[in-house]
């Protein structure tokens, strides 16, 4: 077997020009396929880090009846025991408490319905980053009794920093809510809907102004690798039970699930025929490479070499071949994709308008995941075994006459 690996090694440098645009054919190959994964699989990677960090986080702790009635009567004390079973679970970076309400916010003869959301202005800062947000005032601080609110509500009610904003809503159990609210910040929201609704204050305020004392809706989370969801969520669950409920990001955001499905079955299908033209490519210069040697074949089977054994050892040129190839590519796939992963492509025009009223930044990421490696090199490879059964049935069904009188 070494001999024969030896010999198909040294066969393939006998014509040069022949093994290089095999070679090249599979490092183009491997290139493009790296690079359009890479910059899908990147895509939505943001969109899933866009999601967690406008609101949601990774993970929530809720009472277990508030995400199908999200009233201020389905909330739940923070208690020790809580506490500890959350922090018992490794992974998780960020814990941030909420109490989020509805309430009409009014000024003048202006009214529009607005969720207000309590928060702890440091911990909420870390998740969400809204302090690098604001366009105008200041960022809450801790026992502030002022709210911050968003670019688009703001405009509709038209109010601005300085003015005070009036909220009447229902507090717990049915109490009144009602209140003066001097308007300190405000922010301009990635996301289009909640620009237009969302309302912040400090936690405390908010639990005063419903009547919600030590109360809360969420307990929102942030963990340190966005693949140990699934794990952390297991864990969570068998600790925590009723009347708690556990949720990840992609229970509480369906649809966005179902965008990022979407467009990952009509990308395969682009992958699909990427994949078809590389294995034509590659089939078509191993076929080459057979028609080309035929007279060598025909030559080294009547000397005495065995077909099995002429077989085997076109097995292995196409082995090393697609080797070269697939190990190539990946290098040079690999800084190229390096340098987009930092610096993503922006887009401009309509195409970029239209991302950024979706909510997102109008730029193409990149990913730099392994399994963006590892799936294209395993289907390039895949592609190339298959290739090789040509040259393989070729050596087998070899008529030596015709072989030298070609």
């Amino acid at each position: 077997m070494k001999t024969d690996i030896k010999l198909a090694w040294r066969n393939l440098w006998r014509n040069k020009r022949r093994t290089i645009i095999t070679i090249a054919s599979i490092f183009f190959g491997v290139i493009l396929s790296t690079y359009m994964t890479s910059m899908q699989e990147g895509s939505y990677e943001k969109m899933v880090e866009n999601a967690v960090r406008f609101y949601s986080g990774h993970i929530q702790v809720q009472n277990e009846d508030f995400w199908e009635n999200k009233t201020i009567n389905n909330t739940f004390e923070e208690t020790d025991s809580l506490k500890a079973k959350i922090a018992s679970v490794p992974g998780i970076q960020l814990v941030v408490p909420r109490l989020e309400s509805f309430a009409l916010a009014s000024s003048k003869q202006l009214t529009k319905g607005a969720m207000v959301l309590g928060v702890d202005p440091q911990k909420e800062d870390q998740l969400t980053e809204i302090s690098k947000k604001m366009v105008r005032g200041k960022y809450l601080k801790k026992g502030s009794d002022g709210i911050l609110m968003g670019e688009t509500l703001a405009k509709y009610l038209q109010v601005d920093v300085g003015d005070t904003l009036v909220l009447l809503g229902q507090g717990y159990h049915g109490i009144n809510a009602a209140g003066l609210f001097p308007i300190r910040g405000i922010f301009k929201h990635p996301s289009p809907t909640l620009d237009r609704q969302l309302i912040y204050m400090d936690l405390s305020t908010a639990q005063n102004f419903y009547s919600a004392d030590h109360l809360l809706t969420s307990l929102a989370m942030l963990v340190n690798e966005a693949d140990e969801v699934p794990h952390i969520v297991k864990e969570l669950k068998a600790k925590i039970h009723s009347p708690y409920r556990i949720m990840s990001w992609d229970e509480m955001q369906p649809e966005l699930v179902q965008q990022i499905n979407g467009d990952r079955d009509s990308g395969a299908i682009m992958k699909i025929i990427l994949f078809l033209v590389i294995g034509f490519g590659i089939l078509g210069t191993i076929i080459m490479m057979v028609a080309e040697r035929r007279r060598e074949f025909g030559v080294m089977v009547s000397v005495g070499m065995q077909k099995t054994r002429l077989a085997w050892m076109l097995i292995y040129e196409t082995f090393i071949i697609g080797l070269l190839g697939i190990l190539s590519g990946s290098l040079a796939a690999l800084p190229i994709l390096y340098y987009q992963y930092f610096h993503p492509i922006k887009l401009g025009g309509q195409a970029g308008q239209m991302m950024v009223d979706m909510g997102f930044e109008p730029y193409m990421y990149f990913s730099l995941a392994p399994k963006v490696f590892t799936f294209q090199v395993l289907i390039i490879f895949i592609i190339i075994m298959v290739i090789s059964i040509y040259p393989f049935a070729s050596a087998l069904m070899l008529k030596e006459n015709k072989a030298l009188r070609a």
